[in-house]
């Protein structure tokens, strides 16, 4: 509920524009040790060896620029010697075909929860994220967007689009769920390189 500090970090709902979306995802390798856990929901980058990693984020922006978001992985597990499909990567997992599934979409819009009562005049500002980590017990980012930053200002990495309005959450809750995009010169499509895939979504 919206009144109970619960971030789940981000997830993707539609299209900009209402469109539907499919749940498409782009593949991206990570290396094999990679140190670091990756949560579902968390923003991650694709760094300078070409295999993906955490997004740092700050108050104000991602440091790195976002490829998109993580949702999921796979890999061989070398205790298991099985294919695995991952809500989350465990840190230093050793797997050399271990690859993550990444909403990197521009138009796509997501739900976040913010970490304080966003009013209704915030539509149509920016905010932005609060560094986070996750939980290993659901696998799921405990990234949450910033009440305390919403304006105008450009650096900001997302523009809140709507609110989510149910039976448990409606705008101006005291951890009001948004509907956000990304503001282009945060959402680095132009870092991608070749050898990456879309492929639909596993439903992890």
């Amino acid at each position: 509920m919206s009144a109970t500090a619960a971030p789940y970090g981000l997830r993707p709902v539609n299209l900009i524009g209402g469109q539907s979306y499919a749940g498409s995802t782009r593949q991206i390798k990570i290396a094999s040790g990679y140190a670091a856990n990756l949560f579902f929901g968390q923003t991650v980058a694709v760094l300078a060896d070409g295999t993906l990693g955490v997004a740092a984020v700050t108050t104000t922006a991602p440091v790195t620029g976002v490829t998109g978001v993580f949702v999921g992985c796979s890999y061989t597990d070398p205790n298991l010697n099985i294919k695995v499909f991952k809500q989350y990567w465990p840190t230093g997992t050793v797997a050399a075909d271990a690859v993550a599934y990444v909403v990197d979409d521009p138009d796509v819009v997501f739900q976040v929860q913010a970490d304080e009562a966003v009013a209704q005049t915030a539509l149509g500002a920016n905010i932005a994220l609060v560094a986070a980590a996750g939980s290993t017990s659901t696998g799921n980012a405990t990234t949450a967007a910033d009440g305390s930053s919403v304006a105008t200002t450009a650096s900001l990495p997302l523009r809140i689009v709507g609110f989510v309005e149910s039976t448990t959450s409606t705008v101006g809750d005291a951890y009001t769920d948004l509907l956000v995009k990304w503001n282009a010169p945060y959402f680095d499509t132009d870092v991608l390189k070749g050898g990456h895939s879309y492929v639909q979504s596993t439903g992890i």
